[in-house]
């Protein structure tokens, strides 16, 4: 087994983990975010994800403005310097992109739920996106199949949309679209 180099070894000590020590986390398949300084390291995942994920970026793409981007994890989006999230997709402005990351909320936030970042993206992750003012966050729950939308009203998120199984997820903001949730995991 070889031994990683030295500097990717060290973790800070004490303090909170900032943008600048996520930079020198290792490419090794693992997801990297922060959490209001906290490191969170998810494994790959699930395939059924994936699916979820794929299909999901096609709807959304023939869906949005033309101003307006689609992009799947991993993209950084910087909400401070001791958070850093990668949302499964999000949705935003074309030029509120830089070369490197996405610096401030989307308009869209989208986690597709796992066995292991469940709890993360349907409290803590939600939490700090409303907090940074994200104007629309949903989540999909592949198991149940689920979608189920919230929207930022006076900087709390209200839930706007629900559909389970076959039902039709019928939107108007931040863009139209609608979404069968069964579908998407076929």
């Amino acid at each position: 087994m070889s031994a990683m180099p030295a500097e990717m070894m060290s973790l800070p000590r004490g303090r909170p983990f900032t943008r600048e020590d996520l930079d020198a986390m290792p490419d090794d398949g693992h997801r990297y975010e922060l959490l209001d300084g906290m490191l969170v390291v998810s494994p790959a995942p699930r395939i059924v994800h994936q699916l979820v994920v794929g299909e999901l970026h096609l709807l959304l793409r023939s869906s949005v403005p033309e101003d307006v981007q689609v992009l799947f994890a991993p993209v950084d989006v910087v909400l401070a310097t001791d958070t850093v999230l990668q949302p499964d997709l999000l949705v935003a402005p074309k030029a509120a992109f830089t070369e490197r990351d996405l610096p401030g909320p989307p308009l869209l936030a989208i986690e597709v739920l796992s066995p292991t970042t469940r709890r993360l993206d349907l409290l803590l992750k939600k939490e700090r996106l409303e907090r940074a003012g994200c104007a629309f966050y949903w989540v999909i729950d592949p198991d149940e199949p689920s979608i189920t939308a919230w929207t930022l009203d006076g900087g709390t998120y209200r839930q706007t949309a629900r559909a389970v199984g076959h039902r039709r997820l019928e939107t108007t903001k931040p863009f139209a679209i609608g979404l069968v949730p069964a579908d998407l995991v076929q």
